[in-house]
């Protein structure tokens, strides 16, 4: 949250981030040389990440993906029969089967 206390009142997740981050400013840079934030990089990386999740949500994508894809090559290897459409796997199964063939 942006007033750095989280939900419950206690401080917020990425507050431990935001305090390495500052650490890293005020040991590497002064008023005259900017030149040692560019070592502060990772730590403003992690805290970007805290923040916003985007590499977490990127890594989720390319797992779902994946799955996704895993997942389609399965159905045409073993494609469901009109029956299992049918039913779509609900109860009474033996039922449908019955009507379809025409027994009762």
């Amino acid at each position: 949250m942006a007033s750095g206390y989280g939900l419950n009142g206690g401080p917020s997740r990425c507050f431990p981030f935001w305090q390495e981050l500052l650490s890293c400013y005020v040991v590497n840079s002064s008023d005259d040389d900017d030149s040692g934030k560019k070592k502060c990089v990772p730590a403003m990386e992690d805290y970007y990440e805290c923040l916003h999740h985007r590499k977490e949500a990127a890594r989720v994508k390319v797992l779902q993906a994946a799955y996704r894809q895993a997942e389609a090559k399965k159905l045409q290897e073993n494609p469901p029969t009109a029956g299992q459409i049918r039913n779509l796997g609900l109860l009474d199964k033996e039922d449908d089967t019955k009507k379809v063939l025409g027994t009762s």
